[in-house]
Order: C-alpha cells, then sequence, then structure tokens
C-alpha cells in the first residue's frame, strides 16, 4: 500500500511538474512578436535596461507572477488615403490612394512599435494615415497637375521618402504605396484633356469614316464575289442540267442501242463462226491436198538433187583422174626428154672432144711437119687446114645429126643454152683454125678463108617447150 501511494504521488507530482512548464512555456506563431517584461534584459541593437525581451518564432519560459507576456501583430494592415490637397498651381484636388504598411522583422522596430502600439494596435492605421497625408499635401503643393497626372510615380517617390523617417521611427515599414484616383472638382484635367479629346474623336471620326469606306468596298467586292457565284452557280447549274438532258437522251436511246448492239454482236459471232469454219476447211485442205503434195515434190526435189550431186562429184573426181594423169604422163615425158637431152648433149660433147683432139693432132702434125718443111711451111699449113675443115665442121654439127626431134625446156632459154653449146663444141675446130692463120701469113688465111664459109650440114628439128607446161 505505500508503494501506491508512492507512485501516486509520483504520478501527481510529473502531472504538476507538467501543468506549470505548460503554464510558464510560451511560444510565438509565425506573424507575431512575443513582448515579455518583469526583468531587465540585454538585446543585441537595443539599449540596456529596456524592461522587456521580445521573442519571435521560438518558445520561452515565462515565471508566471513575475513577468508579463503581450503579443505584437507582424501582419500587414493598409490604410486608405483620401487627402484634398492644392497644386504649385493653385488648382484643388483630391488625391485617393492605398498604404499597405507592417511592422517590421528586427528587433529595433519591433521594440518601437511595441512602445507606440502594443495597447492600441487597432489605432495604427488612422496614425499612419495622418503622417502620409501631411506629406501628400506638402509634395502636391510643389507640383502642377501636368506632372502629377503624366509621372505618378515620382508623386509616390517623394511620398515615400518623405515618410520612411517617420514611420521608421514608429517601428513601421512601408510594402507598397499607390496613387489610385486624382480629382479635380474645377474640371481643370478636363479641359486641359479637351484639346486631346478633340483630336482623339477627329482621328476617330476620320477611323471611322475610313473603316466605313473600306466596309463599302468590302461589301461591293462582296456583292460582286456574290453575283459571281450567282453566275458561276447558273453555269453549273445549266451545265448539269445539259448533263441531265444528255442522260435521259441516252436512256431513251439504251434500249434501240442495246437492240441494234445484240444484233451486231450476233452477226459478228455468225461472221466469226464463217471464219472459224473457212479456216478449218483451209487446215483440211492443207492436210488433205497440199501437205501430201509438198511432201511428194520435196521429195521428188531431193532426189533430183541427190541425183545432180552424185553426177557432179562423179564428174569432179573424173575431171581430177584425168587431171592426175595427164599431170603423171607430163611429168613423165618431161623427165624422158630431159634424159635423152642429157643423153644427146653428153654424146655430143664427147664427139666434139674427139674432133678437138683429132684436130689438134693433125695440127701438131702439120705442125711437125710444117717445121720439117720449112721452106714450103704456110702452104702446107694452108693446104691442110683447107682440107680439114670439112671435117672439123661436120664434127662439131655431129652432136645433132642423130636427132630426129629434140625437146627444149624453159622455152627461149633451153634454145639459147642448146646453141650456146653448139658453138662452143664447134668452137674448139675454129679456135685452132684462128692460132693457125695468126701463125701463118696472109696467104694461107686467104686460101682458108672459103672453106669456113662453105655450107653447114642440116640442122635438126628443134622444139622448144617451156618449162611446167604440160604436154604429151
Amino acid at each position: 500500500m505505500g508503494i501506491g501511494i508512492l507512485v501516486g504521488g509520483a504520478i501527481g507530482a510529473v502531472l504538476v511538474l507538467i501543468a506549470l512548464f505548460k503554464l510558464m512555456w510560451r511560444v510565438a506563431e509565425p506573424n507575431e512578436a512575443l513582448i515579455i517584461s518583469g526583468s531587465n534584459h540585454r538585446m543585441e541593437g537595443l539599449g540596456e535596461g529596456m524592461g522587456f525581451r521580445i521573442v519571435t518564432g521560438r518558445g520561452t519560459l515565462v515565471l508566471p507572477g513575475v513577468q508579463a507576456v503581450r503579443k505584437l501583430s507582424l501582419d500587414l494592415n493598409e490604410t486608405q488615403l483620401q487627402v484634398e490637397c492644392v497644386t504649385h498651381q493653385g488648382i484643388p484636388l483630391k488625391v485617393r490612394g492605398v498604404v499597405i504598411f507592417k511592422v517590421g522583422d528586427d528587433f529595433v522596430s519591433i521594440a518601437n512599435a511595441a512602445r507606440r502600439f502594443l495597447d492600441q494596435q487597432k489605432l495604427m492605421s488612422e496614425r499612419v494615415h495622418i503622417v502620409f497625408a501631411g506629406h501628400l499635401r506638402a509634395i502636391v503643393g510643389g507640383l502642377t497637375v501636368e506632372d502629377m497626372i503624366r509621372d505618378r510615380e515620382k508623386l509616390t517617390g517623394q511620398a515615400r521618402s518623405a515618410c520612411g523617417t517617420e514611420m521608421e521611427k514608429l517601428g513601421l515599414i512601408v510594402d507598397s504605396l499607390q496613387i489610385h484616383e486624382i480629382e479635380d472638382p474645377t474640371g481643370y484635367i478636363k479641359n486641359l484633356a479637351a484639346p486631346h479629346a478633340a483630336a482623339v474623336q477627329r482621328d476617330a471620326r476620320i477611323a471611322q469614316a475610313e473603316a466605313n469606306r473600306r466596309a463599302t468596298e468590302a461589301e461591293q467586292q462582296a456583292a460582286a464575289r456574290m453575283s459571281e457565284a450567282t453566275r458561276d452557280s447558273e453555269i453549273l447549274q445549266a451545265g448539269y442540267q445539259a448533263e441531265r438532258d444528255q442522260a435521259s437522251a441516252k436512256a431513251r436511246q439504251a434500249g434501240p442501242l442495246a437492240e441494234a448492239g445484240a444484233r451486231q454482236e450476233v452477226v459478228v459471232q455468225e461472221t466469226r463462226v464463217a471464219e472459224l469454219e473457212a479456216h478449218r476447211k483451209e487446215q483440211q485442205l492443207q492436210a488433205d491436198v497440199r501437205k501430201p503434195a509438198d511432201a511428194e515434190a520435196y521429195k521428188t526435189r531431193t532426189r533430183a538433187d541427190a541425183e545432180r550431186d552424185a553426177r557432179i562429184s562423179a564428174a569432179q573426181a573424173e575431171a581430177k583422174e584425168t587431171e592426175l594423169a595427164s599431170a603423171a604422163k607430163a611429168t613423165a615425158t618431161r623427165l624422158t626428154g630431159e634424159a635423152e637431152a642429157a643423153a644427146q648433149q653428153a654424146k655430143g660433147l664427147a664427139i666434139a672432144e674427139s674432133a678437138r683432139a683429132k684436130g689438134l693432132a693433125e695440127a701438131e702434125s702439120i705442125k711437125a711437119r710444117a717445121a720439117a718443111l720449112a721452106e714450103n711451111q704456110e702452104a702446107v699449113v694452108a693446104q691442110q687446114l683447107a682440107e680439114k675443115w670439112p671435117e672439123i665442121v661436120e664434127a662439131g654439127a655431129s652432136a645433132f645429126g642423130n636427132v630426129d626431134q629434140m625437146v627444149l625446156l624453159n622455152g627461149a632459154d633451153g634454145m639459147a643454152e642448146m646453141f650456146a653449146k653448139a658453138l662452143t663444141m664447134g668452137g674448139t675446130g675454129l679456135g685452132l683454125a684462128r692460132q693457125l692463120l695468126a701463125t701463118m701469113g696472109p696467104d694461107a688465111r686467104t686460101a682458108v678463108a672459103p672453106s669456113v664459109d662453105g655450107a653447114a650440114p642440116p640442122a635438126p628439128r628443134v622444139e622448144a617447150i617451156p618449162v611446167g607446161d604440160d604436154r604429151e
């Protein structure tokens, strides 16, 4: 039981402490300041021994019965200005405006406002009105109506500057000062604006006339466009009506045209059937008559071509065979002639060499005999030469005496070659005779000369054949 009493006493003590703390703890709202008096406090920026403490935005302990706590509002306040003023020109005016103000946030402003308005916060707007009314009268007295109308910002700036010091002493700050209206009981401002109003009215009338003109032109243009649109519409309607009439006419003609078209289609189909029938008959004729005839003609033509080609081939083979045989025969004949000519030439050369040797022997004999017969030398030589000259010539011509027919190759070249060789064979005796005549005197040469011009032996028949000519 004693423990319960102790616990209850502890709880009661805690509750008492909480109640006392709650009673002693004060909290300043964001839009208010707590003015705590009853003890001396030192505040930054304030004089010593002020006798009260300022708390803003936080909580603090207050001793009940020892300290007193009061609140000073930091909210915005406003006052309506309605001041009768006289301008520098002596024209009375009424200035209407509004001043928005509040207590400053610093401790100095709060202390100044607390000293002056802590118990009279509702009279704050009236005091501010009195301050601004007096300064506005002073400021307006130094300005003209034109200055006030044209530059209201100058008026408000001068009013705020003039009231700034006094408002600071009151612990107040001006957030906004606006001049709403300047009333003119005498009509000065209205008369001042009359020329401008007349000019504005003139410009307005001119503008209205210009607008009326443009409106009239626009209306006329709109009417013209309406007429044009009406014309286009009528033209389109006429065109549409023509198309409808044409469609109606086509519709009325559709029946006869369809019937004629059907008949035309029937004729076309019949014509096509007839063409197909004719084409079929033509194809049948081609298959039955023309194709067999063409095949038979092709067969006959092919057979004739084959026979013709066979005959041509046989003739060509025969001609080729004949040509080859002729060529072989000509070649054999040419070779035979060449062999015989070579044999005859060798025989003639042998005879010529024999005659030459015989002549030389006789000449040596004559020479020896002439040497023996020194007295009648020239006569003996001349006599011997004259006696033997026909034999010498005959010996030279004997090379061709036994040739009945001579075949010379290479044409004129072969003939020239043969004559050259013959002259060569006979030239041997002629050379000997010339040598003898050179050694003998003129009489001997005279005796021998007639014998040289004697008749030559008959020459054989010579036929010249060019080389390469195939003859039998």
